[in-house]
């Protein structure tokens, strides 16, 4: 058995960052595939008995320790490895700032924009939809504008922090509606760093579940 297994599927960008910092630190692991779509797994009590009172994914299972929430998940695997590591107490307040700006702004926004766009039955209403389409393309400004300052988000070298916002950014426009790399282009080259990363792959070849069973 692998040393780390990861509940996780493929059209989940909260998943991909744990799967993405898995493969980029060489890990030894293994996906457990999460049937959201068609199956509602994680609404399952079984699910929220035995693996995650939530009811979401990702979840890191290493040992005794059943870890969810991407942040969480990071920060563990970092400090174990000592890879994409924020490096002094500065540092790490900083990656944190981050990582809360993409949870709750950035990919707060996108991830749910994506969802009723591509997975929602019925899709979603079309003034939610532009409510959250305007804040996430105000977030991605906001990212980019720190893009222009150096190549990672804290400096010259990647951490969680680039590590998590890139979450959902690699998915296909299509699914957008719009070109994010296109229409940033400091996002665009910082992508094109973090892919040139060893370890790096695609969410939809680093995870199980794609195309979707809707």
């Amino acid at each position: 058995m692998a040393e780390y297994r990861l509940y996780c599927f493929a059209q989940s960008g909260n998943a991909y960052r744990a799967a993405l910092m898995l493969n980029l630190i060489r890990a030894d692991w293994q996906p457990v595939y999460v049937d959201f779509f068609k199956g509602g797994e994680t609404r399952t009590p079984k699910y929220r008995a035995e693996v995650n009172e939530m009811g979401e994914a990702p979840v890191l299972v290493h040992g005794a320790k059943k870890l969810s929430q991407s942040g969480v998940i990071l920060t563990y695997l970092a400090e174990r490895s000592g890879q994409f590591k924020p490096d002094g107490e500065d540092e790490r307040l900083e990656a944190l700032r981050w990582i809360i700006f993409d949870n709750q702004k950035l990919n707060g926004f996108l991830g749910p924009y994506r969802f009723l766009k591509n997975f929602a039955r019925p899709a979603g209403d079309p003034a939610v939809m532009a409510f959250l389409k305007a804040r996430a393309l105000g977030n991605l400004a906001i990212l980019d504008k720190r893009l222009a300052k150096a190549p990672f988000v804290l400096g010259d070298r990647p951490t969680i922090a680039d590590i998590s916002l890139c979450a959902y950014l690699y998915y296909p426009a299509e699914e957008f509606g719009f070109d994010i790399a296109a229409e940033h282009k400091n996002i665009a080259a910082w992508l094109d760093r973090i892919k040139a990363l060893p370890g790096w792959a695609h969410p939809y070849d680093l995870m199980p579940g794609y195309p979707p069973q809707l």
